[in-house]
């Protein structure tokens, strides 16, 4: 790693939406569209079948979607198909702030995955993979498809959608058998409920500021009137209508240091609940005059690092996202991962903190103009 090497350029989330055919993908996917809170979407439809009326239907949503037919992208087998749409998707002119592939509903999600983390694209990172679920038709879906189970298993995030039509203790069931899928050993996969698709966009992308943010006035877009259509509607309703009323939302702050060591094993046992982890990262002597970006979602972690400018304050912020967590005691674990103040004022550390940052550069990913 070069300190003096030029910054990294802007990297694009990729998000794979899964599921089995009506469980609800495209219906969330509008969703999404429809409340971007300015980001602006790249979509891939991944539609099986001559007719794709998935891409048809999204395309009247989106400005630029790219429909890939003649079957499933996952069946490519060295992924070329998907890392040339990936580049249109990626040039600068398009601006895009995170594409959504919307897969088909008979695709192997794991197989999208593994292309996106194989890809050569050094534009893009790997968003998570989202699998939609039919809390209606669970138990019908997992006995026409009992791959479900291998699809939950690998999964950063699950929607359990259309949970109006189910009680209670049904709901909690279902959240129990693919909380079980999870890989054994590893972190259970977060769980949301929702219906209509309707989740908060912030689980999937950061909201992005709106390039005419700094007008004083201009002419309302339709997206300003379904945002305040929703706050509206939402003033009027109970906490539990909200789209955030889902998950919890953890912000930490610190000027100390974080300690790698300690930093690293909060992250290796993440959890479970726990989807998404954003944000800068300082680790005070030995950063070799950089912050960390750290970008966590689901069992994917990647750091990069970054120069502090002159006038920045040196500050580790993190925001953190996911679903049952406990938000107080990930605020005091975060707390007892910063640096002592016997260990941050003794230089006769140094090496010994160069050597636990061995366990954060095994999570940054190398080009091969760093080699």
């Amino acid at each position: 790693m070069n300190p003096s090497s030029p910054p990294r350029k802007k990297q694009i989330p990729v998000v794979v939406l899964a599921g089995f055919l009506g469980s609800g993908k495209t219906t969330l996917l509008n969703h999404l569209l429809r409340n971007r809170a300015g980001n602006r979407i790249g979509v891939i439809v991944n539609d099986f079948g001559a007719i794709e009326i998935d891409a048809m239907t999204v395309s009247g949503q989106v400005g630029s979607t790219v429909s890939l037919g003649n079957g499933c992208l996952c069946c490519a087998v060295d992924g070329s198909e998907l890392d040339t749409f990936l580049d249109t998707l990626t040039r600068p002119a398009a601006r895009l702030d995170v594409i959504v592939i919307e897969a088909s509903g008979l695709a192997e999600p794991q197989e999208l995955v593994r292309m996106l983390l194989a890809s050569d694209n050094p534009h893009i990172m790997y968003g998570g993979l989202v699998e939609v679920v039919d809390a209606a038709e669970f138990d019908a879906t997992r006995r026409r498809h009992p791959e479900i189970d291998r699809h939950l298993a690998v999964a950063d995030l699950v929607v359990l959608n259309k949970t109006d039509r189910v009680g209670d203790e049904e709901r909690t069931r279902i959240r129990d058998v693919v909380v079980a899928a999870g890989i054994p050993g590893g972190s259970a996969p977060a769980v949301v409920s929702t219906s209509y698709g309707r989740i908060d966009p912030e689980l999937l992308f950061d909201p992005a500021l709106r390039p005419d943010g700094e007008e004083k006035a201009r002419q309302l877009t339709f997206e300003d009137l379904l945002l305040a259509e929703r706050a509206e509607e939402e003033a009027h309703a109970g906490d539990d209508h909200h789209l955030h009323a889902a998950y919890e939302s953890v912000s930490f702050v610190s000027d100390i240091p974080m300690d790698p060591r300690r930093l690293m094993d909060f992250l290796d046992s993440r959890p479970q609940g726990l989807y998404r982890i954003k944000g800068f990262v300082d680790f005070g002597r030995g950063d070799h005059g950089n912050k960390y970006l750290l970008h966590a979602v689901g069992r994917f972690l990647r750091f990069t690092p970054q120069p502090w400018t002159r006038e920045e304050p040196r500050l580790t912020q993190v925001v953190l996202i996911g679903s049952g967590t406990d938000p107080a005691r990930l605020r005091k674990e975060l707390a007892g991962c910063r640096e002592s103040d016997a260990r941050a004022s003794d230089t006769t550390q140094d090496a010994a903190h160069e050597r636990s940052m061995w366990g954060v550069l095994r999570y940054v990913q190398q080009r091969d103009d760093e080699a």
